[in-house]
């Protein structure tokens, strides 16, 4: 068999012989050319994924093969790699190859993994649909007529349909954890800081993180462990270096839901919450609710916020000396205006001009200054009811993966998707996405669980529980 589950298991077959690395990226480069029509992949390294296959297959051989050797990872592109295109699934940035790779993709590659491709999003990260890209629709493997889910929506296909055992995306309110609930897979958002920002494209720098997205929680795990840490070029970056735990499995866990979550949600997406909470208790586990007053204030809060931030980070993109460039300009300041008129998307000029004036004189203090009011309150709160629980848990999303295309009745309705993910990234702790084995019209569903700061260890021993619940 070309492909047997976790790492784990697939490096043990390569040691058997039963396998091989090249005959593993072959296997996902023929997913990738069945599933095309889902347009997870923007661009394949097929030659030198291959290539580097077999290099990867003689360490194996000499016995001096990294930690990920076997591991077959895409990249959302939003992530840099050397010498690779890098777009951000937007028009003002084609044609663009990075300089450098991200700190998190050299320390990859240090381990042996094996970089199949760059995959779709939404522009810049900013949407929750992957509807957004200049690289068009991607689709969701269990209905194709369905999104599926963003910003890190290809990430999430290509793991959900087989193309790659581990996609890096990008989190900043929910982009990891929100496709991987819409594709069954699951996907981590680590504590902010947890893992170097550098060569990842700034969305709102201060809520952006690279997420993992897997089938296999061990798998997760292993590349949580690899690049994680201080990074000298981002002075962003913790020391903190993720470690397995070594502690003895068991151990019975208290969790806590809001009232205001479940309020939220529809009679068959509650019943099956509701059952989740069942299994926790009746495997002993305590399961009580809470009330969190500040709930309905988390959207509007996170984004004036990014908003705000993404207005500053994106004002470097004028198409001058690098990426797209417009015709028949008669002016820096023409060519300037007509670069970034054309090159951006709708959902992105709207968060620009939306962040620009809640930045402008006279409006500052009365929506961002505010805002980071309200985001210091959330964060000590859900510090103080993390002294008395584990873990906050709640449905990732408040409905299955909708229609592509679904009419809204304003722009903004669409920014409620990520009214149960943006609470972790306000807080900057960590959360992860697990697929649950109910689903509704066939479609599958994620229960969404948040740990203390620095905490990741317990979120993936709560995320074996949920999954052993449902097996």
């Amino acid at each position: 068999m070309p492909f047997s589950g976790s790492l784990d298991l697939v490096q043990a077959d390569i040691k058997a012989g039963k396998t091989s690395c090249v005959t593993l990226v072959q296997h996902f480069l023929e997913n990738i050319d069945r599933h095309k029509e889902l347009n997870a992949f923007v661009e394949v390294y097929a030659d030198e994924a291959l290539a580097r296959a077999q290099d990867i297959d003689n360490k194996f051989k000499l016995g001096n093969q990294g930690k990920l050797a076997g591991l077959v990872v895409g990249l959302k592109d939003l992530i840099a790699y050397e010498g690779h295109e890098l777009n951000a699934s937007s028009k003002i940035l084609s044609g663009y190859k990075s300089l450098y790779s991200a700190t998190a993709v050299q320390k990859l590659l240090s381990e042996d993994a094996i970089i199949i491709g760059r995959q779709n999003c939404d522009e810049f990260g900013m949407g929750s649909s992957n509807e957004n890209s200049a690289h068009g629709i991607s689709r969701n493997g269990y209905n194709a007529a369905r999104v599926a889910g963003g910003s890190s929506g290809g990430s999430a296909v290509a793991v959900q349909m087989g193309m790659c055992a581990v996609s890096l995306g990008t989190d900043t309110g929910g982009s990891v954890r929100q496709p991987s609930a819409f594709c069954g897979v699951i996907g981590l958002k680590p504590t902010y800081s947890r893992i170097s920002r550098r060569g990842l494209i700034a969305y709102a720098s201060s809520f952006d993180t690279i997420g993992i997205i897997s089938n296999h929680l061990e798998d997760n795990e292993a590349v949580l462990e690899v690049i994680s840490g201080n990074d000298p070029l981002d002075s962003t970056a913790s020391t903190n270096v993720y470690n397995r735990s070594t502690e003895p499995t068991g151990k019975k866990f208290k969790f806590c839901y809001f009232k205001q979550v479940t309020d939220e949600l529809g009679k068959d997406e509650l019943a099956v919450f509701e059952h989740q909470l069942e299994l926790l208790r009746n495997a002993g586990h305590t399961v009580e609710a809470h009330s969190f007053p500040l709930q309905d204030y988390l959207v509007p809060a996170y984004y004036l916020l990014t908003m705000a931030e993404a207005s500053s980070n994106l004002s470097r993109y004028d198409g001058v000396r690098y990426g797209y460039r417009a015709d028949e300009a008669n002016s820096y300041e023409e060519l300037f205006s007509k670069n970034r008129s054309e090159g951006f998307g709708d959902e992105v000029k709207r968060r620009i001009l939306l962040g620009t004036f809640v930045l402008s004189s006279g409006y500052y203090d009365a929506y961002v200054t505010k805002a980071q009011k309200v985001r210091k309150r959330i964060k000590e709160a859900t510090e103080n009811i993390l002294t008395s629980y584990d873990f906050i848990i709640s449905p990732t999303t408040p409905s299955v993966a909708f229609e592509i295309g679904k009419p809204r009745v304003n722009p903004t309705e669409m920014y409620l998707e990520d009214m149960f993910t943006v609470h972790a990234s306000l807080a900057g702790i960590p959360a992860i996405s697990v697929p649950i084995k109910e689903k509704i019209d066939n479609l599958p569903l994620g229960l969404h669980i948040a740990a203390n700061e620095f905490e990741e260890n317990s979120l993936y021993r709560a995320g074996k529980l949920v999954l052993a619940l449902n097996s």
